[in-house]
């Protein structure tokens, strides 16, 4: 009998321990896996090997931080991040330091309320340097503008995503309150930022 409470304690252990290393697991790939290839009209013309981002640094937050290259979702946002403590760059919108705005986002946290990479984006102020290091090793340096929260399904897409104008850089993320049924946040924090003129 007791051989048998033994089996069937160890059997316990074994089902939670693959539970739990199931749901730690998932919350380092924080991430939907549909991404899906973007329609032609909506990608720019690509740039060169050495121009795309491969880490963005934010001095203020003391974020320094892997990119990855995402693309949408079979919904049409933009596709986050495998990885909660990377950022990842819009591969089909403007490269950072060309014309227009350059996307790049972040996990506020993650599965298990983990910090995530941008998970004080908020704390940025006005003149808060960002670096974006290019594939060729130099950098890019944009300074914040200013900041706003949107509704998660209500977010400007044309402005944020603005293929036209001046360099500028947009950093996303999910603030406000979580939402169950959608497993999303209710708001997303964008901080707007311009190209630094030296």
């Amino acid at each position: 009998m007791r051989v048998l409470r033994t089996f069937i304690i160890l059997i316990v252990m074994a089902a939670a321990l693959v539970v739990f290393a199931s749901a730690f697991a998932s919350s380092f790939l924080y991430a939907p896996d549909d991404e899906i290839e973007a329609p032609p009209e909506q990608m720019v013309e690509l740039p060169g090997p050495e121009e795309v981002p491969v880490r963005l640094r934010i001095p203020a937050l003391g974020v320094n931080a892997l990119v990855q290259h995402v693309g949408i979702t079979e919904s049409g946002a933009m596709a986050t991040p495998k990885g909660f403590q990377d950022a990842g760059w819009y591969k089909y919108g403007v490269t950072p330091g060309g014309s227009g705005s350059a996307v790049i986002a972040g996990h506020v946290d993650n599965g298990l309320g983990l910090a995530g990479v941008f998970s004080r984006l908020h704390e940025l102020r006005e003149g808060d340097e960002i670096f974006v290091v290019r594939a060729d090793g130099s950098d890019v340096r944009f300074l914040v503008s200013g900041k706003r929260s949107y509704p998660h399904d209500a977010a400007p897409t044309d402005i944020i995503f603005n293929p036209a104008g001046s360099p500028r850089l947009n950093l996303i993320t999910c603030e406000g309150t979580w939402l169950s049924d959608t497993r999303t946040y209710d708001q997303r924090l964008v901080v707007f930022t311009t190209l630094a003129s030296d």
